[in-house]
């Protein structure tokens, strides 16, 4: 139905050219999108063209086409996303969290300290650092809300607890959660965030929205309908897409 977590640039590896936004639209077309949302990582701000974006969408309008940022949240940083996020009237802003203590974490070269560190003072640092996001008003969306399971280290301590004031500060700020598919291609193994959680989110009233974490086009919209049918079976009726930062529902009935 949606993708609102797309990458046109990938890791840097292509230029936002016509050829390449057309292979995601092309793709998201496919498969029978209604809506996709391009969300490159603000460290490559200087190769984003948005313009360009809006300009070969046209050729798609039977598809909505978004224009996010994913922002990449740190502690005291805030003054620097709203720099970037004022510049150009976004449909969408995703808070994530990949670092914290100057700790990139979700790097394979950095797997094996995650095995090294004791995973209940691990996930609490996280969640910390994700309520802190959600508390700036910088975002509409938090991005894949337990990252810190990437490579399979498990708390102790209930993950509900953990993730308790990270939730409370979501809801209290109207924000979207999203269910991220890559997970699954990561050593985890499954979705972000884990289906006690999407339980816990759908209890407490908190939207959602899908997302691929597409880095390539071929990957747009994968293993979407599943999420779907997931977020149907825990009693979710509706998801958010985005159009200038306001909510747009769709159904899931």
């Amino acid at each position: 139905m949606l993708d609102l977590h797309t990458h046109l640039l990938g890791h840097n590896d292509r230029e936002a050219n016509r050829e390449n936004i057309r292979a995601f639209l092309d793709e998201a077309n496919r498969r029978e999108l209604k809506e996709i949302g391009f969300a490159d990582h603000d460290y490559y701000w200087d190769q984003m063209n948005f313009s360009l974006i809006r300009e070969v969408a046209k050729d798609y309008p039977h598809l909505s086409v978004r224009i996010g940022l994913e922002a990449e949240y740190r502690p005291h940083e805030e003054s620097r996303i709203k720099n970037l996020v004022d510049q150009y009237p976004f449909d969408f802003v995703i808070g994530s969290v990949h670092e914290f203590d100057g700790w990139a974490f979700d790097i394979p070269e950095e797997e094996f300290m995650h095995w090294k560190k004791d995973a209940d003072e691990l996930y609490s640092k996280y969640f910390e650092v994700v309520t802190l996001a959600a508390k700036s008003g910088l975002f509409t969306t938090i991005g894949h809300l337990d990252l810190i399971k990437v490579f399979g280290v498990r708390p102790g301590k209930d993950i509900l607890t953990l993730a308790d004031e990270a939730l409370t500060t979501v809801a209290e700020h109207g924000l979207v959660l999203e269910v991220n598919t890559n997970g699954r291609y990561k050593p985890v193994q499954e979705f972000y965030p884990e289906r006690r959680l999407l339980e816990e989110i759908q209890r407490r009233g908190i939207d959602f929205t899908l997302g691929s974490d597409a880095h390539c086009a071929e990957n747009v919209g994968r293993d979407l309908d599943e999420a779907s049918q997931l977020l149907r079976q825990i009693g979710v009726k509706s998801l958010v897409g985005f159009s200038r930062l306001d909510k747009v529902s769709y159904s899931l009935d």
